[in-house]
């Protein structure tokens, strides 16, 4: 009897227990149950006030656009008179230009003629034959071209003009430098203009695109850095960012960093979010200058402090200059291409430092006179190659004339008559230097941006008597001239003030610098 209680007992409990886990898990399921709904309830109530205050946005933004819209309904008569009345003047001005007398018309005269004709391939040959007045041409282009009739067809008849010129390999450079003056008068301000830009019609864009998928399919190889920024400049003109492949532009940004165009343009081509990537990827090329161009540009300086890149950049380029002497075993040509290095990274630091007002926080006392070291011995090296390689006098001395070997002492009775030959020219100007050709006389240094006279040999050389009557001595013949055409300083990365006023940055390449204009004072001074 007892035992049967007892199992009547295990078997209430063991029921208990199974009741037990049974409430437990129902008292989960109803917890996990209740949380899940007030998180359906805060979700639903959050994007309840979401959708309420994106409905009351779209409809303050409704109602400000059908405002707008009112407004611009309203004044389409106005817009259309003044509209009218502009084109009746224009058409006025295009039709008086060609009653003028072309020999009147002065610079602006010309450029305004042209602009009202439309006349794009006038344009661009009178811009190029004018090239010498470079300076009063970009003072005068932007207002001139303002009085077209339409100025972005103007530009486009002037690129198509141009590409059509580059795939046939004619009259490519003075017309891209032309179109380059164009372009930049048409979008002065266009770089990184975002919002309120230019307007233009669907088919003014399409013709836009097509001249600039062609002009895109000859760039290959064959680009410099003005026409990069001629190109860029044109895409962001018009709007065309997003028609092209943006890998191409960004190829093109960095591989003409060292244009300052490119730290605007990389914005106005989109890359605002990607620029801290470029920046990094210039640094780690080695263009810290360059880098910090586009860091200033863009607000992040205190990501990339300039200070510590132009620091770095000057132990790079210390470093890269000492590597080139010593692989050339300290050769005549290794000197000169390791001091030409340095001297670049000099310069470009300078005008870094100076662009950047960093003159407080990065000293270039020093690097000025290292500067002016490194531009002395490169001026005695090209003295000393001058005098190296002058050709030998063919007509002999006698031998107080203190050049050694030639005529016997005695003159024979022709030459003897003429009183002023060469003994006397030998005791007015006793051992003078051997005459040089005319390649060798004007073979010094080119003037770099802080000089401003042309540096040649330092003693006078005296020019050739040939043409010149034999009564006259070498000494009584005048020195003679010669005035070297001055033109604006091609850089490897950069150039002078130049395409949009802009001013390059970085290395300059006297290598291939015009020589300055000769000044009426002796060389030596």
């Amino acid at each position: 009897m007892v035992t049967t209680t007892t199992d009547r007992v295990e078997k209430f409990i063991s029921d208990l227990e199974v009741e037990k886990t049974l409430i437990t898990s129902c008292t989960q399921l109803f917890t996990t149950l209740t949380n899940h709904l007030a998180s359906l309830q805060n979700s639903l109530s959050t994007k309840s006030q979401s959708l309420e205050s994106k409905l009351q946005t779209l409809e303050s933004t409704s109602h400000r656009s059908l405002h707008s819209f009112s407004l611009r309904e309203n004044s389409i008569p106005e817009r259309e008179s003044a509209a009218a009345t502009r084109i009746e003047e224009l058409r006025e001005s295009a039709l008086s230009e060609f009653q003028k007398p072309r020999a009147s018309l002065d610079l602006s005269d010309s450029l305004r003629s042209f602009s009202r004709k439309m006349d794009a391939s006038g344009l661009l040959k009178f811009i190029v034959s004018k090239r010498k007045e470079s300076v009063a041409l970009r003072a005068e282009i932007s207002k001139a071209v303002a009085e077209a009739v339409d100025p972005p067809r103007l530009l486009l008849d002037a690129l198509d003009e141009y590409v059509a010129n580059k795939i046939e390999k004619v009259g490519v450079t003075d017309k891209r430098w032309a179109c380059g003056i164009l372009v930049q008068a048409i979008f002065p301000e266009v770089v990184g203009n975002k919002d309120g830009g230019p307007e233009f019609s669907q088919s003014l864009l399409e013709r836009a695109r097509g001249i600039v998928e062609k002009w895109k399919g000859v760039l290959d190889g064959e680009v410099g850095p003005a026409e990069a920024v001629m190109f860029l400049q044109t895409v962001v003109g018009f709007g065309l960012q997003s028609r092209f492949d943006q890998d191409f532009f960004r190829k093109m940004v960095m591989d003409f960093a060292a244009r300052r165009d490119m730290a605007k343009l990389a914005s106005g081509l989109g890359f605002a979010e990607k620029l801290p990537d470029i920046i990094d990827e210039l640094v780690k090329s080695g263009k810290e200058i360059e880098a910090i161009y586009f860091s200033s540009e863009s607000g992040l300086t205190e990501r990339f402090p300039p200070v510590s890149l132009l620091k770095s950049h000057l132990r790079n380029s210390k470093r890269n200059a000492t590597t080139v002497l010593k692989n050339g075993n300290y050769s005549a040509a290794a000197t000169e291409e390791s001091s030409a290095m340095e001297l670049n990274a000099a310069k470009a630091i300078i005008k870094c430092v100076e662009d950047h007002k960093l003159e407080s926080e990065f000293s270039v006392d020093s690097l000025k006179k290292r500067a002016a070291q490194l531009e002395k011995s490169k001026s005695e090296r090209k003295k000393s190659s001058a005098s190296a390689t002058k050709p030998q006098n063919k007509r002999g001395h006698g031998s107080g004339s203190g050049r050694g070997g030639g005529l016997p002492a005695f003159r024979p009775a022709k030459v003897a008559k003429f009183s002023n030959a060469y003994s006397s020219f030998s005791r007015r100007n006793p051992a003078p230097p051997a005459q040089h050709s005319p390649a060798a006389r004007y073979s010094g240094s080119y003037n770099y941006p802080g000089q401003s006279v042309y540096e040649g040999p330092t003693t006078t050389p005296y020019p050739s008597t040939y043409g010149v009557p034999h009564s006259q001595s070498p000494g009584a013949i005048p020195q003679q001239h010669y005035a070297h055409p001055v033109d604006n300083i091609g850089t490897a990365g950069f150039r002078a003030p130049g395409y949009g006023g802009q001013t390059s940055y970085g290395a300059y390449d006297y290598g291939n610098a015009a020589a300055s204009a000769y000044q009426p004072s002796p060389y030596g001074q």
